[in-house]
């Protein structure tokens, strides 16, 4: 007789989710430096967004029993202490620069590797996560009490006002040979927690105009009836939600718009369901169920003839909705990363996912993408291609969206941190939580 699975609770479900995503943190981080890979394919360089990451997840792995406190603290303090003591510095054989980090780094000793560029937002994302353990460990032992002066000291050595080039907004990156490169932020996108943070900073904080700068280039669209602040991949609508609540609070843009952030990647949530619904393209799988599209790996970058309709398809690429690029690849942690503001639709597409796909999700762990276009097709399965990596952002982000929609712990964390108010308020948010006393125990019953 076929045995059958038994439905597992929301709650079970997002569990097992939760606990494979974080999994990924302690399969692929150095101890000895706290560095985590980007991806889990084998000798790859650590990401510092990563890093991020894995130093918010860590509190969450606590809370829910998947390491212990004493575990958590060795590996953050490892990662702090690698990134203060490493050098820094214009030249070669270094790890960072002005408090900036370079996007990747040698797992192992830590340099620059892929002559990749100093990077702004990964910078700020790992900031982010430097954050969070200073705000989470709050023992009086020799150990927590480093964790917090470290996060303290490294978030103030970083050089925002440097990082904006003498222009107005912040750049996206610097290499020591070119200098800053030619290109700045343009229109709305993940970058709010770096304008965030360099906005508070005590110490190097970026221009007052900054951010003022960077929201006057957002485009307000309205697409399928919903009127939405435009970008294109999901990831541009989670990952800065991932540490704050943007829910209630306003900054002078969205007062305009009579809107707010948090409402934003709701109404964004459902324009990329709306857009698989109406499936301009005609891609295979597309529909009520399977949506969302985000920066991830794709098949590669090949063209093929399917059911008479000539397909380009891409490698890692940025896909977003409706204006594109699209090639069929579905980015299936979006679900998960969406979950706080449509838990409606993000739900029932997970269990979608796992009763016409399982073989995506085998493991509870999800890939970075996989493209039903392609099924039986080019000796790939009946769910078509499928990533043979996880990448840490992927992983991170569902690790700290289903936290936050389970207990909120990640955004009363940083409700509670001086600098994440300061810079909100610099940027000009106010109402919500922004009006209530920073400590949980002085707000009003």
């Amino acid at each position: 007789m076929l045995r059958v699975e038994p439905r597992l609770s929301d709650e079970d479900l997002l569990d097992r989710f939760q606990c494979a995503a974080f999994g990924y943190f302690l399969e692929t981080v150095n101890p000895e430096n706290g560095l985590v890979a980007d991806t889990s394919r084998p000798n790859w360089p650590a990401s510092i967004a990563v890093v991020g990451f894995a130093l918010s997840c860590y509190p969450v792995g606590v809370e829910r029993g998947w390491m212990t406190r004493d575990a958590a603290v060795k590996l953050t303090l490892a990662a702090l202490r690698f990134f203060w003591n490493s050098r820094q510095g214009n030249g070669d054989d270094v790890t960072g620069h002005k408090g900036f980090y370079y996007h990747f780094l040698d797992i192992r000793t830590g340099l620059r590797t892929w002559r990749c560029e100093l990077s702004m937002v990964d910078t700020a994302l790992l900031m982010a996560g430097v954050l969070v353990a200073g705000t989470y460990f709050t023992g009086d032992n020799d150990e927590e009490t480093e964790v917090r002066e470290l996060a303290e000291v490294l978030y103030r050595r970083v050089d925002w006002r440097w990082a904006q080039g003498s222009k107005s907004t912040l750049r996206q990156g610097w290499k020591p040979k070119s200098g800053f490169l030619r290109y700045g932020w343009e229109g709305y996108n993940e970058a709010t927690m770096l304008y965030v943070l360099a906005m508070a900073s005590p110490e190097k904080p970026a221009s007052d105009d900054s951010y003022a700068g960077w929201t006057a280039t957002y485009r307000w669209e309205n697409i399928y009836g919903y009127d939405v602040l435009y970008g294109g991949p999901l990831f541009m609508h989670q990952f800065s939600h991932a540490w704050i609540d943007f829910d209630g609070i306003r900054d002078a843009f969205m007062r305009e718009k009579n809107s707010d952030y948090f409402e934003n990647s709701r109404r964004a949530t459902y324009l990329h369901r709306d857009y698989a619904r109406h499936n301009p393209s005609g891609y295979d799988g597309y529909g009520e169920g399977l949506w969302g599209l985000s920066a991830g790996d794709g098949p590669g970058n090949f063209r093929a003839k399917i059911e008479r309709r000539p397909r380009k398809f891409s490698g890692y690429a940025a896909r977003g909705a409706p204006f594109g690029p699209d090639d069929g690849t579905i980015a299936p942690w979006s679900y998960l990363a969406s979950l706080p503001f449509a838990p409606e639709i993000c739900l029932p597409a997970l269990r979608h996912l796992r009763e016409r796909h399982p073989e995506v999700v085998d493991s509870f762990r999800v890939p970075s993408g996989f493209n039903p276009t392609l099924a039986n097709r080019r000796k790939f399965g009946p769910s078509g291609w499928i990533s043979d990596a996880h990448y840490g952002l992927d992983q991170g982000i569902v690790v700290l969206m289903i936290e936050n929609h389970r207990s909120r712990l990640i955004w009363d964390l940083m409700r509670s941190s001086p600098h994440i108010r300061r810079g909100l308020c610099k940027a000009g948010f106010s109402g919500g939580w922004l009006s209530q006393p920073a400590d949980p125990k002085d707000r009003a019953e």
